[in-house]
């Protein structure tokens, strides 16, 4: 059975930094496009970044370029996304995605609240 526990959330401020974790089990995270996604209150979720299985490429969205970078350890079997300097509009749950082809495994999510 696929598990994706992710932690590290937290109050943050803007300007500050956070960096998330995402450790899977039941499944090793190199066959996976990984992904992490946001939700922000009232609101879909939505890609922030993602790091394909394959070629080790890392994709973020625009709205995070530049700020939030998305890595993984092969050997610790988790996912990190590093984030600098995060707005106030960053306030979300963050969510965890494992991928490939029409599956999808998702974590439970670890809330990240950014206020002065």
């Amino acid at each position: 059975q696929v598990q994706l526990i992710e932690s590290g959330g937290g109050l943050v401020h803007p300007g500050g930094s956070l960096n998330l974790s995402c450790v899977a089990s039941g499944t090793l995270i190199y066959i996976w496009d990984m992904g992490w996604f946001l939700q922000a209150p009232g609101k879909q979720r939505e890609l922030v970044a993602r790091i394909v299985s394959k070629t080790d490429d890392a994709n973020d969205s625009d709205t995070v370029s530049g700020r939030f970078t998305i890595t993984r350890d092969i050997a610790k079997n988790t996912v990190y996304l590093q984030m600098n300097n995060p707005e106030i509009g960053d306030t979300a749950i963050y969510y965890c995605d494992a991928k490939h082809e029409s599956t999808d495994h998702w974590g439970e999510g670890t809330k990240v609240p950014v206020y002065s």
